[in-house]
């Protein structure tokens, strides 16, 4: 993976490793948590609670009956794509009653990742339209769960309104390699929107 000449301000002027922030954003249920986790170099930060009765009138589990636990802050872990670049990752809450998170968390992120279950396509129309309203450059990956069906990416790129220029991917969260492969797919996208940004007009 060649990745010379991707210009990014966590490198100093001497060289050597760069640092890069990106967001792992998503609906509430999307698989965040466990994208970090399968792909982190190190045991990564979470904050995650207990779903509670006391949750359930704000917390809408239609679709993630099973699940049990959520983000109430964010999840942190890092990996190293070569040699010389680092990325730190930052999984918000996904529930709407933590968005207020977002605006603090996004401060100088590079780009993100938008999880989408297309199980429950609805859960991530908000995080998508935080990515357009900040500018924050992103791609969507769409986290293939066990009973998901097979549907054509152009398909669910007409369905989330995305734009062609946005990279859309299929993976599995739980898989390391395939995590990866959404990060390097991101990395390669901002390379692209910074060459377009220098070209002469």
């Amino acid at each position: 993976m060649d990745l010379k000449g991707f210009d990014q301000p966590g490198r100093g002027a001497s060289g050597g490793t760069r640092s890069v922030k990106i967001m792992i954003a998503g609906g509430f249920g999307t698989g965040k948590t466990t994208m970090v986790r399968s792909v982190s170099d190190i045991k990564p930060l979470t904050t995650e609670e207990t779903l509670t009765q006391a949750s359930a009138d704000v917390d809408h589990l239609i679709g993630v009956a099973d699940k049990t636990q959520t983000t109430v802050s964010l999840d942190f872990g890092k990996i190293s794509l070569n040699d010389s670049l680092m990325l730190y990752l930052f999984g918000t809450p996904g529930q709407e009653r933590f968005w207020f998170l977002w605006n603090g968390l996004f401060k100088g992120a590079l780009g993100a990742v938008v999880l989408v279950d297309t199980r429950r396509l609805a859960s991530s129309f908000r995080a998508i339209e935080e990515m357009e309203r900040q500018d924050v450059p992103f791609v969507v990956a769409l986290n293939v769960f066990p009973d998901s069906r097979n549907y054509p990416v152009e398909e669910i790129r007409d369905a989330l309104d995305i734009p062609a220029h946005i990279p859309v991917v299929a993976f599995d969260a739980r898989d390391r390699a395939s995590s990866r492969d959404v990060l390097v797919a991101l990395i390669h996208h901002l390379k692209e929107r910074s060459a377009v940004a220098l070209e002469p007009r």
